[in-house]
């Protein structure tokens, strides 16, 4: 499921974005879950993952831009949309890495052009994140809440960082694809993250999360080089 928070001190205006994301996912048979926040503290005091934010810029007390600074060092990761009277209120936007701005009052056109934007940066996220699709349910997956990757059969068990466990149907082959070196094939049915491996001994990868994965014999000279590289190149 697609987290996403619409951040408005107008209620109205607030309650017109949720209904335009809502219909917009909703043609595109995603599920979501939207939240509403009515100031940058509000939204501040919410502890759970965000995927997609619209924040207003001009709100009473604290303000967009200072809102998402304070995201932003908090390690926020997902697609920030301001929303804003005056199109010059968006110059400050680059220092908070945001994914685009719609002006009020919001074009339909304008609106639809950035969210089939939105929508194909989500689905080309692969440098960061998975966008994994399981019927009408799309969920946004960090590469590093992933702690290492089970598949059985033709489906993939992800084993998260938080112990929750997400599966879906895909290939071994194109999950090690889009996950790139900071994973590795360790065996024919795993895919362990490098940075949460805490040992290797005797054919055996032993990760932070207490978990013990096999490495087979055909993988352990390569396994070995791969970590040296991985501290080289991740760790140092």
């Amino acid at each position: 499921m697609i987290r996403i928070a619409v951040c408005d001190d107008e209620s109205d205006m607030s309650a017109m974005i949720r209904k335009k994301v809502s219909d917009f996912f909703c043609r595109k048979n995603m599920e979501t879950e939207i939240l509403q926040f009515s100031s940058g503290e509000e939204l501040l005091a919410y502890d759970k993952t965000i995927d997609i934010l619209f924040l207003d810029i001009r709100m009473k007390d604290m303000d967009g831009m200072e809102t998402a600074r304070r995201l932003r060092n908090r390690k926020f990761k997902g697609f920030l949309i301001f929303m804003t009277v005056l199109k010059e209120m968006v110059f400050n936007a680059f220092e908070v890495q945001a994914y685009d701005y719609l002006v009020k009052p919001i074009e339909e056109k304008r609106f639809e052009k950035t969210m089939e934007r939105l929508l194909t940066s989500m689905k080309n996220a692969g440098e960061t994140n998975l966008l994994i699709q399981k019927g009408y349910e799309s969920s946004i997956i960090s590469f590093d809440d992933i702690v290492f990757c089970e598949i059985i059969d033709r489906k993939v068990y992800l084993h998260l960082i938080s112990s929750e466990v997400i599966d879906y149907y895909d290939r071994i082959e194109r999950l090690e694809a889009k996950l790139g070196s900071r994973f590795f094939r360790c065996h024919r049915s795993f895919l362990i993250h490098l940075k949460y491996l805490k040992s290797y001994k005797n054919g055996t990868a032993y990760m932070e999360n207490g978990k013990e994965i096999p490495v087979s014999r055909l993988r352990s000279k390569a396994f070995s080089g791969v970590i040296l590289q991985y501290m080289k190149e991740w760790r140092l």
